[in-house]
């Protein structure tokens, strides 16, 4: 169902879906999910009750297609992303320069971590969690890109299932977003500096070949 709607929302007119999204990012900012109105965002964008829910399921799926469509733009700002052009050299330095560049997009874009926080607490919900669903599908799918193309470079252990390996990644992940998430306000600025290296070390302790040695 969540890709039909995807494919219909991509007909909608692009200044119809950018008003959408905005007037649906003001009305989860000034009241949180659980207190935000589809009337007042109806309102805001001009949109029929009908209309909106030809594209979306209910308010979950609104809410966390505007965060997929959101980290869309974002991550060009961070820049492209190819598995395939990974060295066994450069592999795990590539993910602390990405972290570093998402780190300063993230602090350009406060409002990322806000919603965020809104994402796990939908994501908790067992009557709405189910619409986040596809996004740790996405996710799931680079995870799975990334730990085959380390383990042709030799850098990602082999000695597990590769299924298992995936799991524990995506685990890891998760639970370091959140704790981002939870924390961010709190953090100082050398913390936030320090993060690429130990986060990402985290993930070299978990699934590489050799978890505690190599160079950059």
């Amino acid at each position: 169902m969540a890709n039909a709607m995807s494919r219909r929302l991509d007909k909608l007119d692009a200044e119809r879906q950018k008003r959408l999204f905005e007037s649906a990012a003001e009305e989860f900012a000034a009241h949180g999910f659980d207190g935000a109105s589809l009337n007042r965002i109806l309102e805001k964008s001009g949109m029929s009750k009908s209309s909106l829910y030809y594209y979306f399921d209910d308010k979950a799926d609104l809410f966390t297609t505007m965060i997929e469509r959101s980290l869309a733009v974002l991550f060009k700002e961070i820049g492209g992303f190819d598995p395939t052009a990974l060295d066994a050299a450069t592999f795990w330095y590539t993910f602390e320069e990405l972290y570093r560049r998402a780190i300063t997009v993230v602090d350009r874009n406060a409002w990322l971590v806000q919603f965020g926080g809104m994402f796990y607490r939908l994501r908790s919900d067992p009557r709405q969690g189910s619409a986040t669903g596809r996004l740790f599908l996405a996710v799931r799918k680079w995870i799975t890109l990334i730990i085959e193309r380390g383990q042709a470079l030799g850098v990602v252990r082999t000695d597990l299932p590769q299924s298992l390996l995936i799991d524990s990644t995506m685990s890891l992940l998760e639970s370091l977003d959140r704790w981002v998430v939870a924390h961010w306000s709190q953090l100082k600025e050398t913390e936030k500096d320090a993060m690429p290296q130990k986060h990402i070390a985290l993930f070299r302790s978990l699934i590489s070949s050799q978890p505690t040695g190599g160079a950059h």
